[in-house]
């Protein structure tokens, strides 16, 4: 259906430069019905598959779309090049720390920045990781001997380090993702890394990350307690409702926004398309037949019975304490990284985020998803937004303006 000409003008004063969308999008059971409102344009959904490099698949799809929007061309950039850079820089960081940090597949969106500033970057044409026997990124095997190595490396069987252990180091990323090329050529000039990086019209320092919690002072900067935090990167504290500011700000004005979040809960329905967060009944929401089958089930199938949902449903009231609360007893965890590329409605009309993911298109919504606002508000670790999309008020609170 066609939106209502009021919201496409109030679109239109915002100044976004996403685009309406004129259809509604229906899952295959028919029950969700969804409306986008705005809908950033995107480069295409990549698939991570067998990896735990969902972190620099977000990074790098934000990057893209960034790239497109300050007038570049529609790129398809490698990852493997970002995450080849740092498993070569955990690994020196883990030696260096004898062994007393992370080391793992797991990354941060700010990761991507990183590796841009120190390495550049190259066309997925030009790296695309895949030196293994392998189509698609299969990371089981090569996780598993880094680990191995680093762990004989730090118990220093010689009593010293060698010199020789970087290149152990470098000889396994070769093997199985390829060396990193000097030079290469692409659509007739010759680049290495950075100076192909530097071509493109993206600074990563206009780019800001953010988080809500409240261990930490608001309008001050901290890293984020997280092991794949591993650089120990600092995230600006807002308040929880401006969090969710800056975010429809962002979108409003066409920028995409990197999103950090734990997937793990119940209502995180991935072949559905969609992210809840459900009330729960309660026995005062019921009438004698269902109170009676009701009070016959286990907690635990009261708790399962919260996550089976078909279409729409009451969802939690989230406050800055209840949020933090879930932190703090790591029952929010630190899983997924993905990019916010717009907003929805329902047919009830509850806004949604809409998300692309990286795990293919072989789903209802070809690897988009829908998270409703109180899913948001709970379950987000941290955002990497456009400095010009965080509100002038906000910034200057930061100390950004």
């Amino acid at each position: 259906m066609k939106l209502p000409i009021a919201l496409i003008l109030g679109l239109s004063a915002l100044g976004a430069a996403a685009e309406p969308a004129d259809t509604a999008t229906v899952d295959s059971t028919k029950t969700f019905i969804f409306t986008d409102v705005i809908n950033i344009p995107s480069t295409s959904v990549k698939d991570q598959n067998k990896s735990g490099t969902c972190w620099c698949f977000a990074g790098t799809s934000f990057y893209e779309d960034e790239i497109r929007k300050n007038g570049g061309d529609s790129l398809d950039l490698s990852e493997m090049f970002t995450v080849r850079n740092c498993y070569r820089d955990k690994a020196e960081r883990f030696v260096r720390m004898y062994g007393q940090t992370n080391f793992a597949a797991g990354g941060s969106a700010l990761d991507v920045p990183y590796v841009w500033k120190r390495y550049g970057a190259v066309p997925e044409e030009v790296y695309s990781g895949l030196q293994y026997g392998e189509d698609k990124h299969v990371h089981g095997e090569l996780d598993a001997v880094l680990a191995a190595y680093l762990k004989e490396i730090v118990k220093k069987p010689n009593k010293k380090l060698s010199k020789a252990w970087m290149k152990g180091i470098e000889g396994i990323l070769d093997a199985y993702l390829g060396p990193v090329p000097e030079t290469f050529e692409y659509k007739g000039k010759t680049y290495t890394p950075k100076t192909f990086a530097e071509s493109l019209p993206l600074n990563p320092d206009d780019y800001v990350p953010l988080t809500s919690f409240m261990h930490h002072p608001y309008y001050e900067a901290f890293a984020v307690e997280v092991p794949d935090n591993w650089l120990w990167e600092k995230y600006y504290n807002v308040p929880l409702d401006e969090l969710k500011a800056i975010v429809d700000n962002s979108l409003a004005k066409g920028h995409t926004i990197v999103w950090a979040a734990d997937v793990s809960e119940g209502g995180f329905k991935w072949n559905k398309g969609v992210a809840l967060m459900p009330k729960g009944k309660s026995e005062s929401d019921m009438d004698g037949t269902e109170l009676s089958r009701w009070v016959k089930l286990s907690d635990k199938e009261r708790q399962n019975n919260k996550y089976e949902f078909e279409g729409p449903v009451e969802e939690i009231v989230v406050t800055p304490e209840m949020r933090q609360e879930m932190f703090d007893s790591q029952e929010t965890t630190d899983d997924h990284g993905m990019e916010i590329t717009g907003t929805a409605t329902d047919q009830k009309g509850n806004r949604y985020y809409k998300v692309k993911n990286s795990w293919d298109t072989n789903q209802v919504y070809d690897g988009y998803f829908y998270v409703s606002e109180p899913y948001f508000l709970a379950k987000t670790m941290d955002i990497l937004v456009h400095r010009d999309a965080i509100p002038k008020e906000i910034a200057k609170k930061l100390g950004l303006k």
